[in-house]
């Protein structure tokens, strides 16, 4: 471990916060204070105990084949619709390409379409991550990521926990993600890449958070990157690994393990959904330093209840 408690007490006291970043022009590593799975992982009965230890280690899951080829058709078939719908992309919600119209990503999906809404409240997903979680969860955020072929381009390595701790006041790394794979992901097409193990280590970035940073950062994100050395020493201790696999499966992440992708300059387009769950005991505060909220579509703020899996209403799931 490479982190100093006289580190993590300097930057605690400048913020009254545990997790301070972006106060310094200098880089920190600092040490995780609380689980990973939460309650011993015992709130909730989705996942095995041998996978919940290996996402304790390494700070994420693979499971593949968990959406059926005929789900993964229509929900991609929704994705590209919406990617394709000029009302859409005119919407806040829609992010482009750098330098391009194109539609990078859009927010609040779970929102926009019903399909996805229904996704975001599916028991194969939403009871792992009451069980990581150790509570009850709301959707903290949503969003479908396109990389077309040739002109996809990189999101860098970041940890979300950092941006979400700075940017949104999310208290505590009480919350996860999940990317559900529409598309096969292989080697060539700009995977997520995940480092084992980074979860255990809070990164403090330099730099100064500027005003509504989030209209340049969902683009292109420029504060809140972990500075090479630093990752270079991440990656020493854990490596690099890439999520390939089939779609229709499902990758499930801690909000601190540090990740990325590559730009996809493959003939094969990568198309993923994700869910970011938070536990209802770890709503957000306000933002660190004086920053404003940002906007709903990419924190929510307005309603923290906790979302009601679908087989807990007798329902299945019609996409």
């Amino acid at each position: 471990m490479i982190t100093t408690s006289s580190m993590t007490d300097l930057y605690a006291s400048r913020t009254n916060s545990t997790y301070a970043s972006r106060t310094n022009s200098t880089a920190a590593i600092m040490a995780r204070n609380e689980d990973v799975v939460w309650n011993d992982g015992n709130y909730a009965d989705a996942l095995s105990a041998g996978q919940l230890n290996a996402y304790r280690r390494d700070g994420f899951l693979l499971i593949e084949n968990v959406f059926t080829p005929e789900e993964v058709a229509a929900l991609l078939e929704e994705v590209v619709r919406m990617s394709k719908d000029e009302s859409i992309a005119g919407m806040d919600e829609a992010i482009t390409e750098p330098g391009s119209d194109a539609v990078r990503s859009i927010f609040k999906v779970h929102a926009l379409n019903a399909s996805i809404g229904r996704l975001a409240r599916d028991p194969r997903l939403i009871h792992v991550a009451r069980q990581i979680l150790g509570s009850e969860v709301y959707i903290h955020q949503s969003r479908a990521n396109l990389k077309p072929g040739f002109t996809g381009k990189e999101f860098y390595w970041h940890s979300d926990f950092e941006t979400w701790h700075v940017e949104d006041g999310m208290p505590k790394m009480r919350a996860l993600s999940c990317s559900v794979l529409l598309t096969d992901n292989n080697e060539c097409n700009g995977p997520l890449m995940l480092v084992p193990g980074s979860q255990m280590q809070f990164i403090s970035c330099v730099g100064e958070t500027p005003g509504e940073h989030y209209k340049q950062s969902l683009k292109k994100q420029q504060y809140g990157v972990p500075d090479p050395l630093t990752l270079s020493l991440l990656v020493e201790q854990g490596g690099i690994k890439t999520m390939q696999a089939k779609a229709g499966s499902v990758v499930f992440f801690d909000c601190n393990t540090m990740h990325g992708s590559s730009s996809n300059i493959s003939p094969w387009p990568r198309s993923n959904v994700f869910m970011v769950y938070n536990s209802v005991e770890n709503t957000l505060e306000q933002p660190r330093y004086g920053l404003a909220p940002r906007p709903e579509y990419i924190a929510t703020r307005s309603d923290f209840s906790a979302l009601e899996p679908l087989d807990s209403v007798n329902s299945q799931t019609p996409f």
